[in-house]
């Protein structure tokens, strides 16, 4: 009987040196790495994966949307974060409508992830929902 050999390997390309210390310094890195020619079209969801000092490993693009909702599959999200050896990680989406306050849906899956990840330890440090006019903290609003 043959089965494929499953291998995991992880070599970042440069040692990290920003670093996130609060949700706005979260917020400016995200701002830069967004397609604003999209952030007012079409939600998406990103991820900022980070280490035991709080520096950016890197970013991960999950999921675009429509205009109302994109998909946030915890399996993705979690993987990703297994893949990078990361820490704690700090979710994202945009709300198209620059309405920045969380619908029932963002908070229910903010509870989710951050139970899913204390069973990986991977702390989800934030979430945030962000716009061209600013950003909304779960963590800062006491919600994580």
């Amino acid at each position: 009987m043959k089965i494929q050999e499953i291998e995991l390997k992880y070599k970042a390309s440069r040692q990290p040196s920003t670093r996130v210390s609060c949700s706005d310094d979260a917020y400016k890195i995200l701002m830069s790495i967004w397609d604003q020619n999209l952030i007012e079209l079409q939600e998406e969801f990103k991820l900022l994966l980070l280490n035991r000092a709080n520096a950016v490993l890197g970013h991960y693009s999950l999921s675009k949307g429509g205009i109302s909702g994109t998909v946030a599959d915890a399996r993705l999200i979690f993987a990703t974060g297994l893949k990078t050896a990361s820490s704690s990680i700090i979710l994202a989406h945009n709300h198209p409508t620059r309405n920045l306050k969380p619908s029932s849906a963002d908070i229910l899956l903010t509870r989710k992830l951050v139970k899913a990840g204390k069973l990986l330890d991977i702390m989800v440090m934030d979430h945030l929902i962000i716009s061209t006019d600013g950003y909304f903290s779960f963590a800062d609003e006491g919600l994580i």
